[in-house]
């Protein structure tokens, strides 16, 4: 790693870091005072760091004043911070200020984008001498409403992630330029990230719904996520991947994470929630907890995608299903940040995320997704698409407990292929599914109770298998799956019965 110490500043900056502070402050050379461009750099990569040096260097050149827009009360403290740290003396306009009378003595101000569009409109506050806008976290559209005040200024908007959260308002429409950064498989090459270990679950989604803002609703999420399968399912894949490390779990409903409180309290797991509703102080001390508690667990709701790092993770958890590339990488990002020996982490999967986006570390075409998002939009893989392709594996817990057997997996799909083959009926590969799962049982059992016993165990195979044999004959209506998962269970019960008696 090459550090470059940047002039004036106690601060110092990566190699990569260099570059990318060149190339922007070339762009604002050349490129007109009015220009718009935006600059993608991911989560970890130290994008704060890079536009704090941009704002010293741009306020020194050209004698013009910059501001910095957040969204997020952490963001605009940790800006301010930041800049404080390169010898920027900077103004903070968040609600408790409600005019700029001594705007003279800054020429750096970090704003609120609420609070600055509300004293703009009131005519509270006039901004003199604003050369350059940072947009930090630029995605974000309601940023928007801000640009008809700064028309002359050269805007420069940061992102892990150059996709608008606003399917209507396209970023390409807002910006003309895209600059990419290095990227994550380079930054974990180099040492600047951790590498992400996967670990995948496959989940059922279907019953999802899809909301105004394009990514799941928080009823279906926790319709699907409260459920006693669902929380078996997270708290079996933490002891299986993740027992005893510091984990952070997304959730995606305040209901869904205080059910996975109780779910790991019961399980006897040193565990805190943290949503929205919990206050300041109280949020304040919970995250001094985690932060200081090895093996913690926080299960939390939304809040904490961005504004938050904490090197001392070691395993995130996606307990839900999100649309957003935005927010998988922001999810994925909290987890990334190197310390001491730490060089990689775990990532368990609920939501088929990975699936959907692909992996963290793949090569992303950051300039398509910026020029034709509604392409990248319309062809991110659907869930049932999805389900199609699961692949189910049987956890090794599990698979120990059927050791005599042989082989324990089973192909429905090559299975209905084969009997229509030969021109027997589809449901004789359910059939035949069926006599497997009885021979497994039977020949891993003492008796009869052993059975039903290890039965319980192939829930999840089960599920699968049916699932898939219902995409196979095209008729996979919610009401019908489940009344076929019963009546496979069912027969699985008389079965076994039948064969050991």
């Amino acid at each position: 790693m090459t550090d470059v110490v940047s002039k004036n500043s106690t601060k110092t900056l990566y190699d990569y870091q260099q570059r990318a502070l060149q190339a922007i402050l070339g762009k604002i050379e050349e490129l007109p005072d009015y220009y718009n461009m935006v600059y993608q750099l991911p989560t970890g990569g130290g994008k704060t760091v890079i536009f704090s040096e941009i704002a010293r260097r741009y306020i020194e050149k050209y004698n013009k004043k910059v501001i910095i827009l957040t969204h997020r009360v952490e963001l605009y403290k940790q800006t301010s911070k930041m800049l404080t740290e390169f010898n920027v003396k900077n103004k903070v306009i968040n609600s408790e200020v409600k005019e700029l009378p001594d705007q003279d003595k800054y020429m750096c101000f970090v704003a609120m984008v609420e609070t600055l569009n509300n004293r703009l409109k009131e005519e509270k506050i006039e901004l003199k001498d604003i050369g350059l806008v940072i947009i930090d976290e630029a995605h974000y559209n309601s940023f928007r409403k801000l640009f008809k005040y700064f028309e002359k200024c050269f805007i420069l908007g940061v992102t892990a992630t150059p996709l608008s959260s606003n399917m209507e308002t396209p970023m390409k429409d807002i910006y003309h330029e895209l600059l990419v950064g290095e990227s994550i498989s380079s930054l974990i090459k180099s040492g600047f990230l951790a590498e992400a270990i996967p670990h995948t679950f496959n989940v059922g989604l279907t019953s999802l719904k899809v909301g105004m803002n394009g990514d799941y609703t928080v009823k279906s999420s926790e319709e699907l996520y409260i459920n006693q399968l669902m929380q078996s399912k997270l708290l079996a894949a933490y002891e299986q991947v993740a027992k005893g490390t510091k984990t952070l779990i997304f959730n995606n409903g305040i209901r869904t994470s205080w059910y996975v409180y109780d779910t790991f309290k019961e399980a006897g797991y040193n565990v805190k929630n943290l949503d929205s509703t919990v206050g300041k102080q109280e949020r304040k001390e919970i995250l001094e907890w985690f932060k200081n508690t090895p093996g913690a667990i926080l299960t939390s709701v939304g809040i904490l995608t961005t504004g938050f790092d904490e090197p001392t993770i070691e395993t995130i958890i996606m307990n839900r299903a999100t649309k957003s590339l935005a927010l998988y990488f922001q999810m994925i990002g909290r987890g990334s940040r190197v310390l001491g020996s730490k060089k990689s982490f775990n990532l368990i999967d609920l939501g088929n995320n990975i699936a959907r986006f692909g992996p963290w570390t793949a090569d992303v075409d950051w300039h398509q997704i910026f020029r034709a998002p509604n392409y990248f939009l319309e062809n991110i893989a659907n869930d049932e698409d999805l389900e199609r392709n699961f692949v189910y594996q049987m956890p090794d817990d599990i698979r120990k407990q059927f050791a005599k057997s042989k082989e324990v997996s089973f192909d429905i799909k090559a299975e209905y292929d084969k009997v229509l083959k030969l021109g027997l009926k589809s449901k004789t590969a359910l059939d035949n599914s069926l006599e497997q799962h009885v021979k497994i049982c039977v020949e891993n059992s003492e008796d009869v109770f052993d059975a039903w016993t290890l039965m319980k165990l192939l829930d999840e195979d089960i599920k699968h298998r049916v699932k898939q044999y219902s995409f196979c004959i095209i008729k996979n209506t919610r009401n019908y799956v489940k009344w076929l998962e019963d009546d496979y269970k069912r027969q699985l019960r008389t079965k076994i019965s039948q064969a050991i008696d």
